[in-house]
């Protein structure tokens, strides 16, 4: 008989490396029957096989005893994969206890807690959602209603709605397309549900955060209750001073408008059984955006403008944190803009590439290059803030932020608009106030008593442009505000523009920093300490 040569398939599988002898079925007392016996311990852990096979030494399958075998005689056995997170222990199955949930990258479990439509229109949660969606306000969608409208609209039609959504038959209507402008440039366009199609999404966004956001990953700040911004970039300086010099800076190309229907709805059937729950969110996903008075249809991409769609972003980009996380990258993530620290530029590079080719692969994802790069911390900006040079690491506003800044407080303070200082002034400061809220956690305050010293300025250019026409006017003004006749005289006949003027000693006299504190300007340095404490 020809012998069975063994080597081969055993090589195959993936083995230790056990040289294996050649038999001929001859040498086999007893023909092996195909068992599913595991190759690990019978006493030991569940876990998956290693593809090890066996020798003699070792206990073996029911087939053939231990004694008696050939030396180096090795059994190849079919296996069967059985992962933990698979199949519940016995012991809870027989108790009727939950089944839980474990993710591989992390091990963290998950309890699979049931979600269905009547858990969303329970009376509790839509008080809720009206009441949040009542506070955002909101334009309205194509439609036409408006936000204080819907109270009432609710009463005389809620119970026929209620009906189409336990019955899975209610169709959201199409959503309104909005260009709005970039800071950087260029358009950003969101797509604004309904005012009812705003609300039934915010019943089902409470009804699914709770279920999702303990599992994602603790480096993902974006649109996250209880996280923010400012977390995410003391855990970027965090890195930094543990020695990771280099920054993977990445940029998903028109994430929200990219996403992919079916990855996405394969995600949520994972752990959402209710059909009539993923119909809705298919629909919602899927329903058309008007455009110039015409519905278009679209097969990707979830339109930003819903409450729901955060929420759906993070569950598709939670697959590359628990990527990252595998590997034992640090990183941070905000919503499609995402930081990988590394402790060279080669590592950088590499990291880079592989990254894009996951997205790419498993989520149909595209890196921007022109946006994404590899480079030193303090050369990029991430959340509109940077890092300054030196020993002594602190965090400091981005040029891309101050650029922005300066952009809308010039638009405020147009010399052109031929508005009264005192509404300038009270426009500028509702925000600034905002614009401090969320910068309060530089550590450079310097650059803020010198944006308070530009703002001042440009308020005094804007007061010598009221005053350019008129010679006798702006002679009677700089009197009347306490400036010298010879100070006076002196801006009266200057053939400078307001720009220069405002720039001049007889007007730093006659608007001082007390005029504009006065008159209720919002002083950045000077309130800086304030902001801080509360962080």
């Amino acid at each position: 008989m020809k012998p069975v040569a063994i080597r081969r398939y055993f090589s195959r599988c993936g083995g230790c490396g056990v040289e294996a002898v050649a038999l001929t079925r001859g040498d086999l007392s007893v023909s092996p029957k195909r068992t599913t016996d595991t190759a690990r311990d019978p006493e030991g852990p569940a876990g998956v096989s290693r593809g090890r096979s066996r020798t003699a030494g070792q206990s073996e399958g029911p087939n053939i005893p231990a004694e008696g075998r050939t030396p180096g005689f090795v059994v190849m056995e079919p296996q069967q994969l059985h992962l933990e997170w698979d199949r519940p222990p016995s012991s809870q199955v027989s108790e009727g206890k939950p089944v839980r949930q474990v993710t591989a990258a992390s091990g963290r479990t998950e309890p699979a807690k049931t979600i269905g439509m009547e858990e969303v229109v329970r009376k509790e949660n839509l008080k809720e959602a009206l009441k949040r969606v009542c506070a955002n306000k909101g334009s309205p969608g194509v439609d036409g209603m408006r936000v204080n409208e819907l109270k009432e609209y609710l009463k005389a039609h809620w119970p026929g709605i209620r009906e189409q959504l336990l019955g899975g038959r209610y169709r959201p209507q199409s959503v309104k397309q909005v260009q709005i402008p970039k800071p950087g440039g260029g358009t950003r366009t969101l797509g604004i549900p309904t005012v009812l199609d705003r609300f039934i999404q915010q019943a089902l966004l409470q009804v699914l955060a709770p279920s999702y956001d303990p599992t994602f990953s603790p480096y993902s700040y974006g649109f996250r209750p209880g996280r923010n911004a400012h977390q995410a970039i003391r855990q970027a300086k965090k890195y930094i001073e543990e020695s990771s010099d280099w920054v993977v800076d990445i940029d998903v190309e028109k994430c929200f408008d990219r996403i992919n229907h079916d990855i996405l709805m394969g995600r949520l059937a994972r752990r959402i059984t209710d059909k009539r729950i993923l119909r809705l969110i298919r629909l919602y996903l899927r329903a058309g955006i008007m455009v110039n008075g015409v519905v278009q249809e679209r097969y990707e991409g979830t339109p930003q403008g819903g409450p729901l769609s955060p929420l759906l972003s993070n569950i598709l980009l939670d697959e590359l944190d628990k990527e990252l996380e595998r590997r034992g990258h640090r990183f941070c993530r905000y919503a499609d803009d995402c930081n990988i620290y590394v402790k060279s530029e080669r590592a950088g590079w590499r990291v880079m590439n592989s990254v894009e080719r996951f997205l790419a692969k498993r989520l149909k994802l595209k890196v921007n290059r022109e946006k994404s790069a590899v480079a030193k911390p303090q050369d990029r900006g991430f959340l509109g803030f940077s890092f300054t040079s030196g020993e002594f690491l602190k965090i400091r506003l981005s040029p891309e932020a101050t650029k922005n800044a300066k952009h809308r407080i010039k638009q405020i303070t147009r010399r052109s608009r031929g508005v009264a200082l005192e509404l300038i002034i009270q426009e500028l400061s509702e925000y600034l106030r905002g614009w401090l809220g969320y910068f309060r956690v530089v550590e450079t305050p310097t650059v803020l008593v010198e944006m308070d010293c530009w703002i001042r300025r440009r308020l005094r250019c804007v007061v010598a442009k009221q005053w350019i026409h008129s010679c006798q006017a702006r002679y009677k003004g700089l009197r009347a505000l306490g400036v010298s006749d010879m100070g006076a005289r002196s801006l009266v006949i200057s053939r400078r523009g307001p720009w220069a003027m405002s720039n001049m000693k007889p007007l730093k006299v006659a608007l001082p920093n007390r005029y504009f504190a006065e008159r209720g300007l919002f002083s950045l340095s000077g309130h800086y300490g304030e902001f801080v404490k509360s962080v």
